[in-house]
């Protein structure tokens, strides 16, 4: 049967005390209603529809590379309406699953089991069993354990309040049968709105099979509506995430301390320390180690390669049995072969660097072209950009770049050549000679260090070399 997403993204979310919208604030990096989106998306629907309301703007913008239909809820009159609004867009013969923009870490293999029971002719609902179940619609059951009701905290009796199994919001029903259902709702409530779960009333009274489909923890249907709830998730989500990696075979020195905000791949054996954060895309192959405080953003390390404290990588490639930092930065561009070693305060952009090279001490590689075997002196540098424009630097197989030498590009230095410490070198070097530039050296014999002045004094050299402007 063909599938039909509602998302439900039209709240104000005043509980935040944001000028953000609840659903683009941020979990793991991106938006809420992004999560969302995702799972969905991975149920391959025929279509996604969007109902938003409070900030359209710039929710449709922050996602507007996203594939799904937006459905304006102008008025906000509960859950139900929001539903309603989407429903004349939906075949009758098409199942439809209901979420949550601020709902985000549902889980796939609970959507399958919801829909399938929506496919099979039941209105289908998410519950859970919570210890606390504060603000939560609690399950009625009648006499035989079928779901007879939800009821909403605020209208439950004390003895509906006891109740554990909770819904969770989401819930899959054939589209035909669900229209009928909504077009039967009152407002006959402490809040004067559409409720969405009063369908469960409708399909009891019509007969329908209501199938209550547990999820599998509380934390998939966790909501989010202040920044602790927020807090809670993001933490959650990190506990998570951080046992996927462990099962996958890295050893994590503190699983509480390590932020994963993407897709992260990782081999045997790998290592990471404490406070690492991971963004986007991330592949660390096998004996790959992390040490503390690393940001490693949309980048791939390869096996035995060794990334010390402090460092930050962003789209960058490196090769295997690499060692990197501490206190190094590889920007976007940076491809490093095997056995390159960059060290302390040595940064890397738009840089490709061939095997067994060494920039280990305070250098700046941008625009490069480094060849093999190629050792960096401390304190060297690219001298990339005039003011205007970027320029390339090649440095050949076997160059010693001697400590403190600027290179200005556009220049090549050739293979095994050699420049001399504080050289400035502005143009091209000879292959295996060595090249140094410097100027004369003076030695001032009548020179004394400066001494401490007084304030008076102070000003009464001040006052000398600049004299005060008459107006």
């Amino acid at each position: 049967m063909q599938l039909s997403v509602v998302i439900l993204a039209a709240g104000q979310g005043k509980r935040m005390n944001s000028d953000l919208p609840k659903v683009l604030q941020p979990l793991a990096g991106e938006p809420l209603l992004q999560h969302v989106i995702s799972a969905a998306r991975a149920l391959n629907p025929s279509n996604i529809y969007v109902v938003y309301g409070h900030g359209g703007a710039q929710v449709q913008a922050a996602l507007r590379e996203e594939p799904v239909e937006w459905v304006l809820q102008a008025e906000q009159l509960g859950t139900g309406h929001a539903v309603m609004q989407a429903m004349c867009l939906i075949p009758d013969e098409h199942t439809v699953l209901v979420l949550y923009g601020d709902v985000p870490l549902i889980s796939g293999a609970s959507l399958v089991k919801l829909t399938a029971a929506a496919d099979a002719g039941a209105l289908a609902i998410l519950s859970v069993n919570l210890d606390e179940a504060h603000g939560y619609g609690r399950i009625v059951r009648n006499a035989d354990g079928q779901v007879a009701a939800i009821v909403e905290h605020r209208d439950a009796t004390p003895t509906q309040l006891q109740i554990c199994e909770v819904n969770s919001g989401l819930m899959a029903a054939p589209a035909g049968r669900l229209r009928e259902w909504l077009l039967g709702l009152g407002r006959n409530n402490t809040q004067r709105e559409y409720f969405l779960t009063d369908v469960v009333a409708g399909a009891a009274q019509a007969g329908v099979r209501i199938e209550a489909v547990p999820a599998a923890n509380a934390l998939e249907v966790a909501g989010v509506n202040d920044k602790i709830q927020l807090a809670q998730v993001e933490a959650g989500f990190r506990r998570q995430r951080a046992g996927e990696l462990m099962l996958a075979g890295a050893t994590l020195a503190d699983p509480t301390r390590i932020d994963i905000r993407g897709d992260i791949q990782v081999g045997r054996d790998v290592f990471i320390d404490i406070n690492a954060v991971l963004i986007g895309q991330v592949h660390l192959a096998a004996g790959v180690k992390v040490g503390p405080n690393c940001v490693i953003a949309n980048s791939r390390i390869g096996e035995g390669t060794e990334i010390f404290a402090n460092c930050v990588l962003d789209h960058a490639v490196v090769a295997q049995n690499c060692r990197v930092g501490p206190f190094a930065r590889l920007r976007p561009g940076t491809v490093m072969h095997r056995e390159v070693h960059i060290g302390n305060f040595v940064e890397v952009k738009n840089t490709e660097i061939g095997a067994g090279s060494k920039a280990n001490h305070l250098t700046y590689l941008g625009d490069s072209q480094v060849g093999k075997d190629v050792n960096v002196g401390a304190g060297s540098i690219t001298c990339n950009y005039d003011g205007a424009n970027k320029w390339p630097t090649f440095i050949g197989d076997g160059a010693f770049i001697g400590s403190g030498t600027m290179m200005v590009a556009p220049v090549r230095i050739g293979a095994g050549a050699t420049t001399g410490a504080g050289s400035t070198i502005a143009s091209s070097t000879p292959d295996n000679k060595l090249t140094f530039e410097r100027s004369q050296q003076i030695t001032k014999d009548a020179w004394t260090r400066p001494r401490k002045f007084g304030e008076k004094e102070k000003a009464e050299i001040i006052a000398k070399k600049i004299p005060t402007q008459k107006d």
